[in-house]
């Protein structure tokens, strides 16, 4: 039987869960993702356990920060004066917004504070610092894409699992995260 190699297209369900058994995240409402193996597409543990799976396997992991999305960095606060913000924008403490970066590339942040002189916010992904665990289940492998896009229906994007403010709401770690 076929197993994951690095440069497979590997379509799969997955479930992601955090310590506490609450589900960040998930693909079990819609259609497989895809990711191209050895990409770089999707954090670093979820590819790991990926290889060497064959179609049907299930699989259960537990990504330790390192494996993820890192420790936290509390020097990751930036604040922005209020005219910086557009006024239609009323942003409260613990709000997720998108910033956009110089290359274009939208970084999901936390409103960590709000004032009428400062908001400030925290650049760190929401799932820094978190031990993730994930149900996985490998659909299919191919040598050739499936599917359009980042697997979601969306346009390519620089996104990884758990961020659901990438591709328009789409929070699957696929072939574009």
């Amino acid at each position: 039987m076929e197993k994951v190699k690095n440069g497979d297209f590997v379509q799969v369900h997955y479930e992601g869960t955090l310590e506490n058994g609450n589900t960040f995240d998930t693909s079990r409402n819609g259609q497989p993702i895809e990711i191209q193996v050895g990409e770089g597409q999707v954090i670093q543990g979820f590819e790991e356990a990926l290889m060497g799976m064959e179609p049907s396997e299930k699989k259960q992991i537990m990504l330790t920060p390192d494996k993820a999305y890192g420790e936290r960095d509390e020097s990751l606060q930036r604040a922005f004066d209020r005219e910086q913000i557009p006024p239609e924008m009323d942003l409260k403490v613990g709000d997720t917004v998108a910033l956009h970066t110089p290359q274009g590339q939208r970084v999901p942040v936390q409103v960590k504070s709000v004032d009428d002189q400062k908001v400030v916010v925290d650049l760190n992904h929401p799932l820094a610092g978190e031990t993730l665990n994930f149900n996985i289940e490998v659909m299919g492998i191919t040598d050739q894409p499936t599917q359009g896009g980042c697997g979601c229906g969306c346009a390519p994007h620089e996104a990884k699992p758990g961020s659901p403010e990438d591709c328009g709401g789409c929070s699957t770690p696929g072939s574009c995260h």
